[in-house]
């Protein structure tokens, strides 16, 4: 891969990472939550199913997956159930006095899971990647160590990225005082979980 195609996939990244999606919205929902420190072992989960996405396309599988409805749809309507899962939650999440009670531990192994969970649950996603991905490669190049590069960049731009969207929630929360703007956040982050819940459920296969 050249150095002129590489910036050109770095700039992909970036947009890709930059537009809101499910990963966006679980990575503010966290920083609310859990503070950045807790919060960020989302974005980690979030990566984790990336480089599995990454890894079933650079194997051939993902290809598999365009081609088969069923997976495509099982896979599909298990990450719309998962997201309204997680906007009922939101929703009936409990306010708090900021001055007198800290915030939730988080069990990180749980906010890793929960990321990997919405990442690994959007067949779109694999799809995406499998459009992409191949455009970059430079076919009279060993591939694995272009695949693992062009890995390598989407992991760090989305990191970075994901970093933004968890501190950004975590500093507004503490600004957050009353139950009822807590209660108010709240709400505004279950409807965005249901908003790409309902995205997602409008996916089809290419």
């Amino acid at each position: 891969m050249s150095i002129e195609t590489w910036l050109a996939f770095l700039v992909a990244c970036w947009i890709i990472s930059l537009s809101p999606g499910a990963g966006a919205v679980a990575s503010m929902a966290s920083g609310m939550n859990y503070g950045f420190a807790r919060g960020y072992w989302n974005a980690l989960g979030l990566q984790l199913a990336l480089l599995l996405q990454i890894a079933v396309v650079a194997a051939g599988v993902g290809a598999l997956l365009a081609t088969s409805a069923l997976a495509f749809a099982l896979i599909k309507w298990f990450g719309v159930g998962y997201l309204l899962y997680l906007a009922f939650r939101q929703w009936r999440a409990p306010t708090r006095e900021m001055s007198l009670e800290p915030r939730p531990i988080g069990r990180p192994l749980s906010l890793v899971l929960r990321g990997f969970v919405i990442n690994i649950s959007n067949p779109k996603a694999i799809v995406f990647i499998l459009a992409v991905l191949p455009q970059f490669i430079d076919p009279g190049r060993p591939l694995l160590m272009q695949y693992l590069l062009m890995a390598l960049t989407m992991v760090t731009v989305d990191l970075v990225v994901m970093a933004g969207y968890t501190g950004l929630a975590a500093k507004a929360m503490r600004l957050l005082d009353s139950p009822r703007q807590q209660r108010l956040l709240n709400r505004s982050f279950a409807v965005m979980y249901g908003i790409a819940s309902g995205l997602l459920a409008t996916v089809r296969r290419v």
